[in-house]
């Protein structure tokens, strides 16, 4: 697992037990992202579906009672936090889930379906990681899973960075495929990924919505933004008092927002990404 471990390490330490702590959060935050790809993916009956990056377990479940109970989900992660909260929230016996490296796990060619809510961007050589999902399909297999479109296009991330950077040091470039959130924003780069590793059929959706954070600009509400995006990768390593100066900009930045909207809902930007295993 060399090849991913730095994401497994961030996965598996604080920002893992957050996700856990706020999941019921993210899950409130991405519903309609989740019911957008759900609906392309169209589990039915009897499948059999690896659902890759489930972390806390919603969609997996979604998937088991779309399937039935002659069908099964294999929900996969590599977060230790997210996958205990996971088993502890199953209530199906067609649901199962595996600590393990998608792009490295020995998976038997089983799955009718490999589905994805957010979980396919880290992967440190995404071609080879989907080459040895692809292992994992049945004859004819449907691939479906939903990505991020650039920072530029989503308003939870654009929002919270604008109020800190005037407040953060200039930031170091990131490489714009480096593994994270917003690696698949290039669909053409992206289909390229997937045609090498042994897709066909490859096609892409947008899908513009909203993230609803809420009625308040407090620490709860800030949670979700704060996790991923630039601006949650500039406060790795900042102090007690910049954390603090930043979480200020950004709650007074929601607080605007609530006092124009009546209500803290911000824009999101994805791809919805389907495909078939040759």
């Amino acid at each position: 697992m060399t090849g991913n471990r730095a994401q497994i390490d961030y996965w598996n330490g604080p920002a893992g037990e957050k996700w856990a702590r706020y999941n019921s959060e993210t899950d409130r935050n991405l519903s309609e992202a989740a019911d957008a790809i759900l609906k392309l993916a169209a589990a039915r009956p009897g499948e059999r579906v690896l659902d890759v990056g489930c972390g806390a377990g919603a969609t997996s479940m979604m998937l088991a009672g779309a399937v039935g109970p002659s069908g099964f989900v294999t929900g996969v992660d590599v977060s230790q936090p997210l996958l205990a909260m996971a088993r502890r929230r199953a209530h199906a016996a067609n649901v199962e889930f595996l600590e393990a490296d998608a792009a490295l796990s020995p998976f038997r060619p089983e799955h009718d379906l490999i589905f994805s809510r957010f979980g396919v961007m880290f992967f440190v050589d995404p071609v080879a990681a989907f080459a040895n999902i692809r292992k994992s399909a049945a004859k004819d297999a449907r691939l479906a899973f939903v990505c991020w479109r650039g920072v530029e296009e989503n308003e939870w991330v654009s929002l919270p960075w604008a109020a800190a950077k005037a407040i953060l040091p200039e930031q170091k470039p990131v490489p714009p495929h480096a593994p994270g959130p917003f690696a698949f924003a290039d669909a053409g780069r992206v289909k390229d990924i997937l045609a090498e590793a042994g897709f066909s059929e490859i096609a892409f959706k947008k899908f513009d919505g909203r993230m609803d954070l809420g009625m308040s600009p407090d620490k709860g509400s800030f949670a979700v933004p704060q996790l991923m995006g630039p601006t949650a990768r500039a406060l790795r390593d900042a102090d007690e008092d910049m954390r603090g100066r930043v979480q200020a900009a950004v709650s007074e930045a929601l607080a605007a927002h609530l006092a124009r909207t009546g209500h803290i809902r911000l824009g999101i930007a994805c791809w919805l990404v389907s495909a078939r295993a040759k």
